[in-house]
């Protein structure tokens, strides 16, 4: 029988094999930190006199408290002000590298390491975020940790972990034009609701994933927390390839092409077996006009995600219809409204 990608990536660093429904050790091969999770692992790392076990293999970013604007000034808010300096304090006390406000490679902690080239396919990747699953785009096993797992990968480089299960979702078909990555992802969400992939891993494949740029794919495997994944992964392709080549700290020549030769072995069996079906969505996503846009934007604060997402697999002829029962309904509950006073309000 054979593997899935996730498994691949998860036996290449087991370290130990959880028994009797223990959990696995698992080796990380990256860790990405921010401002705010970061200053209780440093802080415990502090206390029990212990240094980061591979601090090459660590980088920060402040981000989470990064301003729109005048990034070259100091903070106003002093709460903000202050995770930024204790993480600079803390990175350089422990030697950890940092990219702070202004520096070139600075950025949001799901985007800089695959700008970068520190993302790659096969790695084992963690941060104190749960969007770290965007790094599956890349082919990664990457997942968002709490503050103590944070502090367990400072002092071992090694995290516990139960095995998550396995789940692929198959996108056939084209795209049409206007419909992007977030479009689907939605419509995905929408059909196995917000909580249809607690406890899973999610391997999205087929043709109109395959056809998104590498930005695409991560904006997939961001959201896949979202319907409550564990992460999302993507198989590498040439897509991924070309995009990390010639990137700052990835292989370089001849390295490169030998990185690749290994890449290219990491997609799921043809006779894998998921834990959960596999879902196939086939023909084309439609795409919206722009009066159907406006319209969505006028009720977008009004509806959930997953109630606009339920609209994106629908001809455009019955968008408006069913955003406006959606809105109906909704406005229906309010106290002491009548139907009619609610439908003039549409």
């Amino acid at each position: 029988m054979g593997t899935t990608l996730a498994e691949k990536v998860w036996a290449d660093h087991l370290v130990r094999k959880g028994s009797d429904g223990a959990p696995d050790l698992l080796y990380i091969d990256l860790m990405l930190m921010h401002e705010v999770t970061s200053p209780q692992a440093f802080e415990g790392l502090r206390l029990a006199g212990r240094k980061p076990r591979h601090v090459d293999q660590l980088i920060a970013t402040q981000d989470h408290n990064a301003p729109t604007v005048d990034i070259d000034r100091p903070n106003p808010d002093e709460t903000s002000a202050l995770q930024l300096s204790t993480l600079e304090k803390n990175c350089k006390d422990f030697g950890v590298r940092l990219c702070p406000l202004g520096d070139a490679d600075q950025g949001v902690v799901h985007a800089f390491a695959p700008v970068l080239g520190l993302t790659q396919p096969g790695m084992t990747i963690v941060c104190g975020d749960s969007h770290t699953s965007t790094h599956g785009a890349l082919g990664a096993v990457a997942f968002g940790v709490g503050t103590s797992e944070v502090e367990m990968v400072f002092a071992s480089q090694c995290i516990i972990q139960s095995k998550p299960r396995s789940m692929r979702i198959t996108v056939d078909g084209t795209l049409r034009p206007g419909v992007e990555a977030k479009d689907v992802v939605l419509y995905i969400i929408s059909q196995l609701t917000a909580s249809g992939g607690t406890g899973y891993f999610i391997e999205f494949a087929g043709e109109a994933i395959r056809s998104l740029s590498m930005e695409g794919r991560m904006t997939v495997c961001n959201m896949s927390i979202e319907c409550g994944a564990r992460g999302g992964m993507i198989a590498p392709d040439r897509t991924t390839f070309d995009y990390l080549r010639g990137r700052e700290r990835a292989p370089q020549g001849a390295a490169f092409d030998q990185a690749v030769a290994r890449w290219e072995a990491l997609y799921s069996d043809a006779d894998a077996v998921f834990d959960n079906f596999t879902v196939r969505l086939r023909g084309q996503f439609p795409a919206l006009n722009e009066e159907d846009i406006r319209y969505c934007c006028m009720v977008r604060m009004h509806l959930s995600q997953a109630e606009i997402a339920s609209v994106v697999c629908l001809e455009k002829d019955s968008v408006k219809k069913r955003l406006k029962r959606i809105r109906t309904e909704k406005l229906a509950s309010a106290k002491g409204s009548t139907l009619e006073e609610i439908l003039s309000r549409l």
